[in-house]
This record gives structure tokens, C-alpha cells and sequence, in this order.
């Protein structure tokens, strides 16, 4: 992953429910498998729990600054995305393909792929996460309109 357009330096937040657990393992150990450093914010069961719990702590590392940027998974995306976007300094997107994801880092400068679960496969999953780091923001005519994003 040379080409990434984050500071890998700092580690990829990840999360997810437990209908995302199975894949939140699997995406940790692909990134893992390209040195790419990983903070695991949960869940750590298959056990049905609420996926704010794990969105919220996610978007205030990527926030904050603490991680590159985040992931988090659940079985529709839709939760998290809804989650994670509540936070001002987040753009979370739901992504199912490569050129969504593709699409979300370069027009939208998205920094949390939400991946559901239950309607993508792991390869392309892992794909998409490839995509979004190694993906750039554009910027130019869409630098104002992910400006205009925020609610200040």
C-alpha cells in the first residue's frame, strides 16, 4: 500500500455490530497482512449488541485524529453510516462496489468506508478497502461542496 493517500502512520480505526463481526476480522487481518496498523474498536463476539456503541468511538478517534481513518461494518451499513456522520468531522459512506468507494474518497473525501455486510462479499470488501486508501480527494469543484457539507 505505498501509494496511500493517509497517513498510515497512525492506525485505521475499526468497528463494527455483530453482524459485521465475521467481516471486521477478516478486513483487520487483510490490512494487517499489508502492515497496515489497526485499532479494533469491537465488537469482539458474534453476540447481538448495538452498533452505536462501536460507530460513536470509530468517528471520534478518526475525529480527533487518533486513527488514518475508520471502518465500520454492519449488515446494511446503514446504522453505522447514520452513526458515524452525526460526528462534524466525519464522512462516512456506505459503499458496496469499488467505484462507490472509489467514488466517495475522490469527489465526497469520505474517511470512514461502511461496508454492509450482508450484501457484498469478502473479496470485494477487502477491494473496496484498498480502493479508499489508495484513492485521493480531487479536490477542485468539490472541495466547496464537501465544505458546504458541515452544519456550523
Amino acid at each position: 500500500m505505498e501509494n496511500t493517500v493517509f497517513d498510515l502512520t497512525l492506525p485505521v480505526a475499526i468497528g463494527s455490530d455483530h453482524a459485521g463481526f465475521e467481516y471486521k476480522e477478516a478486513v483487520i487481518s487483510y490490512l494487517e497482512s499489508k502492515g497496515v496498523a489497526v485499532k479494533d474498536y469491537g465488537t469482539y463476539a458474534k453476540d447481538s449488541v448495538d452498533y452505536p456503541d462501536y460507530a460513536h468511538p470509530v468517528s471520534t478517534a478518526v475525529e480527533t485524529g487518533q486513527a488514518a481513518f475508520g471502518i465500520l461494518i454492519c449488515g446494511s451499513a446503514n446504522g453505522v453510516a447514520i452513526t458515524a456522520n452525526k460526528h462534524q468531522g466525519i464522512r462516512a459512506a456506505i459503499c458496496w462496489g469499488e467505484e462507490l468507494s472509489r467514488l466517495a474518497r475522490s469527489h465526497n473525501n469520505a474517511n470512514v468506508l461502511c461496508i454492509p455486510a450482508r450484501f457484498v462479499d469478502m473479496p470485494m470488501a477487502n477491494q473496496m478497502v484498498e480502493v479508499f486508501i489508495n484513492t485521493p480527494f480531487e479536490g477542485g469543484r468539490h472541495q466547496d461542496r464537501v465544505r458546504k457539507m458541515a452544519c456550523l
